[in-house]
Protein backbone atom coordinates (compact mmCIF):
# COMPACT_ATOMS: atom_id res chain seq x y z
CA UNK A 1 0.00 0.00 0.00
CA UNK A 2 1.32 3.45 -0.84
CA UNK A 3 0.65 6.74 0.86
CA UNK A 4 -2.48 8.48 -0.32
CA UNK A 5 -1.89 11.67 -2.22
CA UNK A 6 -3.90 14.76 -1.55
CA UNK A 7 -5.28 14.39 -5.07
CA UNK A 8 -6.84 11.11 -3.86
CA UNK A 9 -8.74 12.93 -1.14
CA UNK A 10 -12.17 14.35 -1.74
CA UNK A 11 -12.36 18.11 -1.43
CA UNK A 12 -13.07 19.17 2.12
CA UNK A 13 -12.17 15.80 3.63
CA UNK A 14 -9.03 15.26 5.65
CA UNK A 15 -7.95 11.66 5.17
CA UNK A 16 -4.34 12.30 6.14
CA UNK A 17 -4.83 9.71 8.91
CA UNK A 18 -5.21 7.03 6.21
CA UNK A 19 -1.62 7.33 5.06
CA UNK A 20 0.50 4.19 5.31
CA UNK A 21 2.59 5.64 8.13
CA UNK A 22 -0.44 6.49 10.26
CA UNK A 23 -2.05 3.10 9.61
CA UNK A 24 1.15 1.26 10.58
CA UNK A 25 1.56 3.38 13.69
CA UNK A 26 -2.06 2.74 14.67
CA UNK A 27 -1.59 -1.01 14.29
CA UNK A 28 1.61 -0.93 16.33
CA UNK A 29 -0.07 1.17 19.01
CA UNK A 30 -2.82 -1.47 19.23
CA UNK A 31 -0.19 -4.18 19.77
CA UNK A 32 1.66 -2.17 22.43
CA UNK A 33 -1.55 -1.07 24.14
CA UNK A 34 -2.76 -4.67 24.29
CA UNK A 35 0.60 -5.76 25.73
CA UNK A 36 0.36 -3.16 28.49
CA UNK A 37 -3.38 -3.67 29.01
CA UNK A 38 -2.82 -7.38 29.69
CA UNK A 39 0.44 -7.04 31.71
CA UNK A 40 -1.21 -6.71 35.13
CA UNK A 41 -3.61 -9.63 34.72
CA UNK A 42 -0.89 -11.72 33.03
CA UNK A 43 1.29 -11.45 36.16
CA UNK A 44 -1.59 -12.63 38.37
CA UNK A 45 -2.48 -15.45 35.96
CA UNK A 46 1.14 -16.56 35.76
CA UNK A 47 1.27 -16.97 39.56
CA UNK A 48 -1.70 -19.33 39.25
CA UNK A 49 -0.37 -21.22 36.23
CA UNK A 50 -3.07 -19.81 33.96
CA UNK A 51 -2.97 -17.89 30.68
CA UNK A 52 -5.02 -15.43 28.70
CA UNK A 53 -7.51 -18.08 27.58
CA UNK A 54 -8.34 -18.62 31.26
CA UNK A 55 -8.72 -14.87 31.72
CA UNK A 56 -11.10 -14.55 28.78
CA UNK A 57 -13.21 -17.44 30.07
CA UNK A 58 -13.31 -15.95 33.59
CA UNK A 59 -14.27 -12.56 32.17
CA UNK A 60 -17.14 -13.81 30.02
CA UNK A 61 -18.47 -16.30 32.56
CA UNK A 62 -18.48 -13.50 35.13
CA UNK A 63 -20.12 -11.04 32.75
CA UNK A 64 -22.77 -13.55 31.61
CA UNK A 65 -23.92 -15.65 34.59
CA UNK A 66 -25.41 -19.04 33.64
CA UNK A 67 -23.80 -18.85 30.20
CA UNK A 68 -24.02 -22.17 28.42
CA UNK A 69 -20.88 -23.79 27.08
CA UNK A 70 -22.03 -23.43 23.47
CA UNK A 71 -22.52 -19.68 23.86
CA UNK A 72 -19.11 -19.31 25.51
CA UNK A 73 -17.56 -21.22 22.60
CA UNK A 74 -19.20 -18.83 20.17
CA UNK A 75 -18.02 -15.76 22.10
CA UNK A 76 -14.43 -16.91 22.44
CA UNK A 77 -14.20 -18.45 18.96
CA UNK A 78 -12.01 -21.28 20.19
CA UNK A 79 -12.29 -25.02 19.73
CA UNK A 80 -14.35 -27.15 22.05
CA UNK A 81 -11.16 -29.01 23.00
CA UNK A 82 -9.41 -25.76 24.00
CA UNK A 83 -12.38 -24.58 26.02
CA UNK A 84 -12.72 -27.94 27.76
CA UNK A 85 -9.06 -27.75 28.84
CA UNK A 86 -9.54 -24.22 30.19
CA UNK A 87 -12.79 -25.11 31.98
CA UNK A 88 -11.24 -28.23 33.48
CA UNK A 89 -8.40 -26.07 34.91
CA UNK A 90 -10.80 -23.45 36.26
CA UNK A 91 -13.12 -26.01 37.84
CA UNK A 92 -10.21 -27.90 39.41
CA UNK A 93 -9.06 -24.62 40.96
CA UNK A 94 -12.55 -23.99 42.35
CA UNK A 95 -13.10 -20.88 40.23
CA UNK A 96 -15.93 -22.07 37.95
CA UNK A 97 -18.84 -24.36 38.57
CA UNK A 98 -21.21 -25.92 36.09
CA UNK A 99 -24.77 -27.10 36.48
CA UNK A 100 -27.08 -28.90 34.11
CA UNK A 101 -29.51 -26.61 32.36
CA UNK A 102 -32.95 -26.21 33.89
CA UNK A 103 -34.85 -26.43 30.59
CA UNK A 104 -32.39 -28.64 28.72
CA UNK A 105 -30.50 -31.06 30.95
CA UNK A 106 -27.90 -31.59 28.19
CA UNK A 107 -26.76 -27.99 28.48
CA UNK A 108 -24.09 -27.00 30.97
CA UNK A 109 -24.52 -23.61 32.62
CA UNK A 110 -21.34 -21.97 33.85
CA UNK A 111 -20.86 -19.59 36.77
CA UNK A 112 -17.97 -18.22 38.75
CA UNK A 113 -17.67 -19.37 42.34
CA UNK A 114 -17.05 -16.76 45.03
CA UNK A 115 -13.32 -17.45 44.63
CA UNK A 116 -13.73 -17.02 40.87
CA UNK A 117 -15.52 -13.69 41.34
CA UNK A 118 -12.69 -12.53 43.61
CA UNK A 119 -10.12 -13.50 40.98
CA UNK A 120 -12.13 -11.80 38.24
CA UNK A 121 -12.11 -8.56 40.29
CA UNK A 122 -8.34 -8.86 40.83
CA UNK A 123 -7.75 -9.44 37.13
CA UNK A 124 -9.98 -6.60 35.98
CA UNK A 125 -8.83 -4.02 38.56
CA UNK A 126 -5.60 -3.02 36.77
CA UNK A 127 -7.43 -2.93 33.44
CA UNK A 128 -10.24 -0.78 34.83
CA UNK A 129 -7.68 1.60 36.31
CA UNK A 130 -5.69 1.79 33.06
CA UNK A 131 -8.78 2.42 30.91
CA UNK A 132 -10.24 4.95 33.37
CA UNK A 133 -6.97 6.91 33.42
CA UNK A 134 -6.69 6.79 29.62
CA UNK A 135 -10.28 8.02 29.29
CA UNK A 136 -9.64 10.85 31.76
CA UNK A 137 -6.46 11.84 29.93
CA UNK A 138 -8.06 11.70 26.48
CA UNK A 139 -11.37 13.42 27.22
CA UNK A 140 -14.94 12.69 26.24
CA UNK A 141 -14.59 13.43 22.52
CA UNK A 142 -11.59 11.14 22.17
CA UNK A 143 -13.37 8.39 24.13
CA UNK A 144 -16.37 8.62 21.79
CA UNK A 145 -14.02 8.48 18.78
CA UNK A 146 -12.12 5.54 20.25
CA UNK A 147 -15.37 3.65 20.74
CA UNK A 148 -16.32 4.34 17.12
CA UNK A 149 -12.96 3.01 15.92
CA UNK A 150 -13.19 -0.13 18.05
CA UNK A 151 -16.76 -0.71 16.90
CA UNK A 152 -15.69 -0.31 13.27
CA UNK A 153 -12.94 -2.92 13.82
CA UNK A 154 -15.54 -5.54 14.79
CA UNK A 155 -16.70 -8.08 12.23
CA UNK A 156 -19.76 -6.40 10.68
CA UNK A 157 -21.69 -9.69 10.80
CA UNK A 158 -21.33 -9.77 14.61
CA UNK A 159 -21.24 -6.06 15.41
CA UNK A 160 -24.86 -5.64 16.52
CA UNK A 161 -24.79 -8.78 18.66
CA UNK A 162 -21.56 -7.70 20.36
CA UNK A 163 -22.85 -4.18 20.98
CA UNK A 164 -26.06 -5.60 22.47
CA UNK A 165 -24.00 -7.82 24.77
CA UNK A 166 -21.64 -5.12 26.00
CA UNK A 167 -24.39 -2.54 26.45
CA UNK A 168 -26.29 -4.74 28.91
CA UNK A 169 -26.20 -3.55 32.52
Amino acid sequence: MTDLKFSDVKTGSNLLFLRETELRQGIELLFFAYRDFTAGPDAILDELGFGRAHHRAIHFIGRHPDIIVGDLLALLKITKQSLNRVLRDLMAAGLVEQQKGVQDRRQRNLNLTETGRDLERRLSAPQHARVAQAYRDAGADAVAGFRKVLTALLDPAERDEILNRINRP
